[in-house]
């Protein structure tokens, strides 16, 4: 057995185990490959994680940035209390029109708001609207401008709030300095602003699975 395939066998025994999906889950899988979304979305036990760290956080508003087909959408969702709500940004039409779909389907349209459009675009606007601040910011979109997303999050965020930034390994790429290319360039930024910002306290976690070698960010809002 090779290296990954023993990474994907470990993932379906955790998936079986301990986030099986639903039909709408599955579905929702089934409808973004068919729809021909790129395969990204984060896996069962990945959506369980982010799953639980919103119920953890008592979360009653979050903000996702790169909704896709609305997988990771579902399980951040169903974290909430029924009066709950979470705005998802999406670049993408053709994902989001998608995705709002997968979520009708879920029985979560009530509760979460798909908004198209690129997402330095749609923040300001959501500042705009002086939202109550996010309990959780999922930022999972171009890694090009990780540390502009963060930035937003700050903003949009108070004391005690979550900021995930999910594929911050890049394969290992992160760690060479050789590597310019805009996605390693961005993640760094991401990293050491929060490294070094008054305001978080942040940690990375390397990861392997079906997914491959990669891993995530977790910060907290300290002030």
């Amino acid at each position: 057995m090779s290296e990954s395939q023993l990474w994907d066998a470990v993932d379906d025994y955790f998936t079986a185990h301990l986030s099986p999906d639903d039909e709408a889950l599955q579905a929702t899988l089934r409808d973004s490959e068919a729809a021909e979304l790129p395969s990204v979305a984060v896996t069962a036990p990945q959506g369980k994680l982010l799953h639980l760290l919103a119920v953890i956080q008592g979360a009653r508003n979050i903000l996702e940035i790169g909704t896709l087909g609305g997988y990771s959408t579902i399980w951040l969702a169903r974290a909430l209390p029924s009066d709950g709500h979470l705005v998802s940004l999406e670049y993408s039409p053709k994902h989001a029109e998608v995705a709002t779909r997968n979520i009708a389907r879920a029985g979560l349209e009530k509760v979460v708001d798909v908004r198209v459009g690129p997402a330095l675009e749609s923040l300001p606007h959501l500042a705009d609207e002086n939202p109550a601040p996010f309990d959780l910011v999922f930022i999972d979109a171009d890694k090009a401008n990780n540390p502009h997303y963060v930035e937003w999050a700050l903003k949009l965020t108070s004391a005690g709030s979550l900021i995930i930034v999910d594929n911050v390994v890049r394969g290992g790429r992160v760690a060479d300095a050789a590597d310019t290319a805009p996605d390693v360039r961005g993640t760094r930024a991401a990293i050491e602003l929060i490294g070094s910002h008054p305001r978080l306290s942040g940690t990375a976690i390397q990861t392997v699975g079906s997914k491959g070698y990669d891993g995530f960010l977790l910060a907290r809002v300290l002030a």
